[in-house]
């Protein structure tokens, strides 16, 4: 997607509008080795090999494995000398002792490089069993920034979705299974060592997972832009993640063999993700990490429930940077006030939504009345709410959540 000069000039008020109030600071971007592009499955072998590889764990699912994609993954790693041991019993929003189990069996098989094909359950999967290949310990422990201190085994990952952003980010989210919530694993460590994105494993995902990742990248494109964290160097990239899913998205429910839509949904997941582990995200993250948590919901549904009601929260506070995800969507309210903008904005993103069918509020997932309490306190208490462009009191943030329902 080309930055349009409408975009361009959005962009320059806004980093004008933002300079004048935020202090000059020194800038780090975290990103892994990238290999993008169809038919680049090829290479994973030579990462692996690269990085070390005699014996690698393949972490995946039953999804992946049924759709035969892990069964042409570890024939590449054969044929390569390597020798792979395969480890898919996980469940979507990974949890505890899922991880724990699994790095039993990486210990037990003496393996080195972890390779992980499958969307953002399988990621944040390997990384939890490279956090605990590394320092040992329970996976609750490392909850937090920079918990993990030791070196933890090399990691490639092969996406298999399109907007998890786990391939490239320094997150791993992890369910804890006792307090049924989710924690954040964050750290510059858990940024992998290198990403294989071939648009062709995305054709194979289910519809429903299709809409959900699809919109988790539009969350993190515009949490990413928003965010208290971003800077010049995450903005471009949020801003096209947000006009690619947008543009992309809603074809390839109708379309799935659309390659063409598939890479750009492939590279719109790929610049959310290297937004977003450099900007942190906000108040849409943190909520959804509770709900999910309690109700083991598919993350990017809650994400597109919750996502409109935090952008007309935020706006409240200042509407100003959905200015320019506004011009950059090509929509007319861009042109009148910064309110209109960032309210056509939250509109835009619901209508998106329901187009692909995510339910219209948090009741019909499960919430009920009784959950809010405990769901606010627990998000107010999330990592990613530190970034949030405005604060929230405990009470905001429950009746953020009754609007939500």
């Amino acid at each position: 997607m080309i930055e349009t000069a409408a975009t361009g000039r959005a962009l320059a008020d806004l980093h004008s509008h933002r300079n004048a109030i935020e202090a000059p600071r020194v800038l780090k971007f975290h990103a892994p080795e990238i290999v993008f592009g169809q038919n680049s499955l090829g290479e994973v072998a030579h990462a692996a090999l690269r990085l070390g590889a005699r014996r690698p764990m393949v972490v995946s699912d039953g999804g992946l494995i049924e759709a035969g994609w892990v069964a042409h993954l570890t024939s590449l790693l054969i044929e390569e000398g390597l020798a792979p041991t395969v480890w898919s019993d996980l469940t979507p929003n990974p949890k505890d002792v899922e991880i724990e189990a699994g790095h039993v069996v990486y210990q037990e098989s003496g393996c080195d490089v972890l390779v992980a094909i499958g969307g953002g359950s399988v990621m944040d999967a390997a990384k939890g069993i490279a956090i605990l290949a590394g320092n040992g310990g329970s996976i609750l422990d490392f909850e937090g920034v920079d918990q993990a201190t030791r070196p933890i085994p090399p990691l490639v990952m092969v996406p298999t979705t399109s907007g998890t952003g786990a391939d490239v980010s320094q997150f791993c989210i992890v369910t804890d299974t006792t307090r049924s919530t989710k924690i954040t694993i964050l750290g510059r460590a858990l940024v992998p060592d290198i990403t294989v994105i071939d648009p062709r494993l995305l054709t194979t995902m289910p519809e429903w997972l299709n809409a959900a990742t699809g919109l988790d990248a539009l969350t993190h494109g515009i949490e990413a832009f928003v965010s208290l964290g971003h800077n010049q160097l995450t903005d471009h990239h949020a801003l096209r993640a947000v006009t690619m899913v947008t543009s992309h998205l809603a074809h390839t429910m109708t379309d799935p063999s659309d390659l063409a839509a598939r890479t750009s949904m492939a590279q719109a997941a790929l610049e959310a993700g290297l937004a977003f582990t450099n900007a942190i995200l906000g108040a849409t993250h943190a909520m959804s990490h509770q709900v999910g948590g309690l109700l083991d919901l598919p993350h990017g549904v809650i994400n597109g429930v919750l996502l409109p009601h935090v952008i007309r929260f935020n706006a409240a506070h200042d509407p100003m940077p959905y200015v320019a995800v506004a011009t950059s969507l090509g929509l007319a309210e861009a042109r009148g006030s910064a309110e209109e903008a960032a309210l056509a904005v939250a509109e835009r993103v619901e209508r998106l939504a329901r187009q692909v069918g995510v339910p219209q509020g948090l009741r019909d997932i499960g919430v009920s009345d009784a959950d809010i309490d405990v769901l606010a306190t627990n998000a107010l208490r999330d990592a990613c709410m530190s970034t949030n462009p405005r604060s929230a009191t405990h009470r905001e943030m429950v009746d953020l959540f009754r609007t939500a329902l």
